[in-house]
């Protein structure tokens, strides 16, 4: 599974929850890992999916360099109107294609 598709796994406020606890509670542990993994098995996850969480919110807060939740979700709503957009064109060239050979085959007015 992809890392979009896992976050999808959980509802969006126990993702908020968690990461909100790791940054209240980071300052008690001597790295953030370290309060990670704590806190994972406290809430029953994995640090690795809470790790990630916490990454995007960095992300999403310009804590840490990346593409943000809302750049990501705008860059696939594009990337799913591009291939929509492909497969039009592709419908409309085969139609057009098939009416220029229709008008070949057509008798000659007279």
């Amino acid at each position: 599974m992809t890392k979009g598709k896992m976050a999808n796994r959980y509802l969006p406020e126990i993702i908020a929850r968690a990461v909100r606890i790791v940054f209240e509670h980071q300052g008690s542990y001597e790295t953030q890992a370290g309060a990670i993994a704590a806190i994972a098995l406290k809430i029953g996850r994995i640090s690795q999916t809470l790790s990630e969480w916490v990454k995007q919110a960095e992300k999403d807060s310009d804590m840490r360099n990346g593409v943000t939740t809302e750049e990501r979700d705008r860059i696939k709503a594009l990337e799913r109107e591009v291939r929509e957009l492909r497969q039009a064109n592709k419908i409309l060239r085969k139609a057009s294609a098939y009416f220029a050979q229709a008008e070949l085959d057509r008798p000659p007015k007279r």
